[in-house]
């Protein structure tokens, strides 16, 4: 998770000088490739884990949907959020529509040879999904180790409260009320990144 810090030198970057000129378009052009590589820097990798799982697999057109994603950001610069704690989920959903174009693409032309049958195609409530599993996991990021450990012993590996605090060597009570604080916490970061709880 990038820290307030980070964002605010991002959306700096970002954000174009006040006035329409010949400077400022050479200035938004100098600043292009600092904008590119602040993005890369803060989104690429999780961006990639989330195209990869879009197109099955197929790492190059994962790289492809990442590097058009990043090039819409950068158009879209002025429509973006930059009191927003994450780009993420706005970046993620870029990614999904122009795999959904590029399938329509594909569909309406004939189908090559080694081309995956269309009935692998993920349904709107799987691609969903995955959206949701990167929004809460970088939620999951932002919380504290200790509520993060909790969490990971009782909700994602299906531990009891009585299996945690043992693997974890705190008392009972201790696991339950980190357990109650970790996810009132959990719910207030999701609510902020526009994810009803």
């Amino acid at each position: 998770m990038e820290s307030t810090g980070a964002r605010r030198r991002w959306f700096d970057l970002l954000r174009p000088p006040g006035g329409r000129d010949r400077d400022h378009d050479h200035a938004r052009a100098h600043d292009g490739e600092a904008v590119f590589a602040a993005l890369y820097r803060e989104y690429h990798r999780p961006l990639l884990a989330f195209a990869v799982r879009l197109t099955f697999g197929d790492r190059q057109w994962a790289e492809d949907v990442v590097q058009e994603t990043m090039i819409r950001a950068w158009r879209s610069v002025d429509q973006l959020d930059s009191g927003a704690n994450s780009l993420m989920p706005w970046l993620a959903t870029v990614a999904r529509r122009i795999v959904i174009d590029d399938r329509r693409r594909k569909e309406a032309r004939p189908q090559e040879a080694g081309e995956a049958p269309l009935e692998n195609v993920p349904m709107p409530d799987e691609v969903e999904g995955l959206l949701r599993q990167v929004v809460v996991a970088e939620a999951l990021k932002s919380l504290s180790p200790a509520h993060r450990e909790i969490l990971n012993e009782t909700i994602l590996r299906d531990r009891s409260v009585n299996d945690a605090a043992e693997k974890l060597g705190i008392p009972i009570g201790t696991v339950k009320s980190r357990v109650y604080y970790a996810v009132r916490a959990l719910r207030l970061v999701l609510e902020e990144r526009g994810v009803k709880a």
